[in-house]
């Protein structure tokens, strides 16, 4: 098989540059890690990269025809091609709990997916680089106080420190996505665990940003906060005026109030 053809239904988008290829790949720290997992690598573009570097690499490819390509083509992925759906598999039946970095050129229309199953898994990922639709890297990576902030920004930001990289013109791509695309990198925090429960944050941000013109006095409403909570300051705020640790401070807040009530 000498090429793959990109699939609409997919999201595939594949990219041909191969110094971009290079830069996304070097955007890995090999940090705290020994394997690299890449999520959908298409034809291997990046992978030949990773490949050359000192870390074990494996790919999890859905897209059986890019399974048999990277199977004929890159000797070194020998057991190493995983054919399944990132988002449903468990992938400690291959990796037994070991820590491993994400990385890949990831399909759009799963891309925050991608991220929210990281989040559910920070304890082994400690890093986390890719491309992704530009204006969805810039919000992960966004500060309080941009109108890109919001929900992916807040529960990132609480475990990792997040870069915006660099951006990738569409003619880098066959074919040509319709927007320009971001690279960037989660590097997970030294001390990522929470003063208060995740749950319970999870469930005060994504409230709070669901109505994210209104005040917390008003999205917070059916939390059935009580009038001595409700009448700081911090009430008063919209929820894109809060940093992370505010979020993280206004939970600590509200979980001694539902303690006490």
């Amino acid at each position: 098989m000498d090429k793959v053809r990109a699939k609409k239904h997919l999201g595939q988008h594949f990219l041909k540059d191969e110094t971009i290829a290079q830069q996304i790949a070097d955007t890995l720290t090999l940090k705290n890690y020994t394997k690299v997992l890449e999520i959908g690598p298409g034809m291997g573009v990046l992978t030949k990269y990773l490949l050359d570097k000192d870390v074990d690499t494996y790919v999890i490819e859905i897209d059986s025809e890019s399974v048999e390509y990277l199977g004929a083509h890159y000797l070194k992925l020998s057991n190493k091609i995983i054919e399944q759906d990132f988002l449903k598999y468990n992938i400690n039946e291959v990796f037994n709990q070991d820590p491993f970095a994400i990385i890949g050129n990831f399909p759009y229309n799963i891309s925050t997916q991608i991220v929210f199953k990281t989040l559910e898994m920070k304890e082994q990922i400690p890093e986390f680089s890719g491309m992704f639709q530009k204006e969805v890297a810039q919000r992960i990576c966004a500060k309080h106080g941009s109108k890109t902030y919001g929900i992916l920004s807040v529960l990132a930001q609480a475990f990792y420190h997040a870069e915006y990289l660099f951006t990738v013109p569409p003619n880098v791509f066959n074919p040509p996505p319709k927007v320009d695309s971001g690279v960037m990198r989660l590097t997970r925090k030294e001390d990522y665990s929470l003063p208060c429960g995740e749950k319970l944050f999870y469930r005060v941000v994504k409230t709070g940003f669901q109505q994210r013109r209104k005040t917390l006095r008003n999205s917070l409403k059916s939390m059935n906060l009580s009038d001595e909570i409700r009448a700081l300051e911090v009430f008063n705020m919209r929820p894109e005026q809060l940093s992370v640790q505010e979020f993280i401070d206004l939970t600590c807040i509200i979980e001694k109030d539902i303690a006490k009530n």
